[in-house]
């Protein structure tokens, strides 16, 4: 699989272009529609997964959408991956987990040194507990893409988490 990484918008969110076997997947367009646009010339688009609807993680999506005449969060058969629940940031967060590529895209719920904030409407501390003791459970060696920021790994995310909410 490509992964390719689009920084977009004011807070630099990351939208990600994953690629298999000439089909392709926008996962969070938060902004810049022309920009992702223009990185998915010529690749055939087959659905858009969002991890939450935080404005950063959806502002393009409603013409990207339209672009290519796409849903949001479909089934995609031509990619196997987990929708992991994984509230805390907000009610309504989730978590991708791809198991033959070993990679998570986690939006706003992991970042690299950090977690995502629970102060927000919808967030909460208690939901974020959970949803790190859940993730605990699947292989350190799984490679994380966050929603802001450079990747990171589980591993060398969890011995972080009983620290983030003390």
């Amino acid at each position: 699989m490509q992964i390719e990484t689009i920084p977009v918008g004011f807070l630099k969110e990351n939208c990600y272009i994953l690629t298999q076997d000439n089909n392709t997947i926008i996962i969070d367009p938060g902004a810049e529609a022309e920009k992702i646009i223009a990185s998915c010339q010529n690749k055939n688009i087959v659905g858009i997964l969002i991890t939450h609807h935080h404005f950063d993680h959806i502002g393009a999506l409603k013409a990207i959408k339209e672009k290519f005449n796409v849903s949001e969060n479909s089934v995609i058969p031509s990619f196997t991956y987990e929708v992991i629940a994984t509230p805390g940031h907000t009610s309504d967060s989730v978590t991708y987990y791809f198991p033959k590529e070993n990679i998570m895209f986690t939006g706003d719920f992991i970042f690299n040194g950090t977690i995502g904030r629970t102060d927000l409407p919808t967030g909460s501390k208690e939901d974020m507990q959970s949803s790190l003791a859940k993730i605990q459970k699947y292989p350190g060696s799984i490679k994380i893409y966050p929603g802001h920021g450079a990747p990171t790994t589980l591993a060398a995310e969890i011995p972080n988490f009983p620290y983030y909410l003390s």
